[in-house]
């Protein structure tokens, strides 16, 4: 079990970037929380497989309720991963377990 981060340091709504150098393929990681959800995708367009935070872990369009990728504008629904606007619409981010126990935010073993 994997800490990620304290669910008090994820503002609602917000985003957050987290690597992880150590797992076989370095991956790295978008956290979304909107309405008291933690949402977990890896940090990855399924259009280009390119990085999608416009910023270091800024993840959400204006709207704040849709994860954009920063190359092409790409937009997804933060519960669900779907892309709904953009080159891949239909398509889906790569989804990520985890969850919340006692106030801090864990990445789910399915993935370690």
């Amino acid at each position: 079990m994997r800490r990620l981060c304290r669910l008090a340091e994820l503002p609602d709504p917000g985003s957050a970037r987290f690597e992880l150098p150590d797992h076989p393929y370095g991956y790295s990681l978008c956290l979304v929380r909107r309405d008291g959800q933690v949402y977990g995708y890896l940090n990855s367009c399924p259009h280009t497989d390119s990085p999608m935070d416009w910023s270091p872990g800024q993840f959400l369009a204006g709207d704040g309720r849709h994860i954009q990728c920063a190359l092409h504008g790409a937009l997804f629904e933060i519960e669900s991963g779907r892309c709904v606007a953009g080159p891949c619409r239909g398509d889906r981010l790569t989804s990520v377990t985890v969850y919340v126990d006692g106030g801090v935010v864990y990445l789910g073993e399915d993935f370690e």
